[in-house]
């Protein structure tokens, strides 16, 4: 059973559940969700084969997304951002606030000069942001020069003492 990897054997709960009563998975050792399932099981069993169901999906954009997809289409070299990190604004967020100003301060503009000016907002503010960046920089390097001399030495180790019995 445990060499199996296909969906069509059973599903995952059953497959977990055989591992467990014959010994394969310790009772500890039982996947997180494992409990949940038999808490919460479904009203219908999710097998591979079952038809899906006929449903009517909603739109759910927001009206900043589109402001997004037209960012990142036009700077795809970003890159990733912490999204556990909420001390911090992402760049796209920066943007939107940006251009959500610019439009409520000259509603006349188009959305490519709209786009143009907040994207020229945001080089701006990474202007001033990059000098403190290069601050920290001067202080780290200004550390390390205090202290370099103590990590270039090297600490002399005569292997014959270590292994005297």
């Amino acid at each position: 059973m445990a060499g199996s990897r296909l969906e069509k054997v059973g599903t995952i709960y059953s497959r977990t559940t055989g591992l467990i009563r014959s010994g394969a998975i310790n009772w500890a050792d039982r996947p997180l969700w494992y409990d949940v399932y038999e808490a919460f099981p479904p009203k219908e069993e999710p097998r591979f084969d079952r038809p899906a169901p006929n449903m009517t999906l909603k739109k759910i954009f927001y009206e900043e997304d589109k402001l997004r997809a037209m960012f990142h289409r036009n700077n795809k070299h970003l890159g990733s951002s912490n999204m556990f990190n909420n001390k911090y604004k992402s760049l796209t967020q920066k943007f939107i606030e940006a251009y959500r100003k610019l439009e409520s301060e000259n509603p006349e503009y188009t959305e490519e000069g709209l786009y143009k000016r907040a994207i020229e907002m945001l080089r701006r503010d990474k202007e001033v942001d990059n000098r403190s960046e290069e601050e920290v920089i001067s202080l780290s390097e200004a550390f390390r020069e205090a202290t370099g001399n103590r990590s270039k030495e090297k600490p002399q180790i005569d292997l014959s003492t270590i292994f005297k019995e």
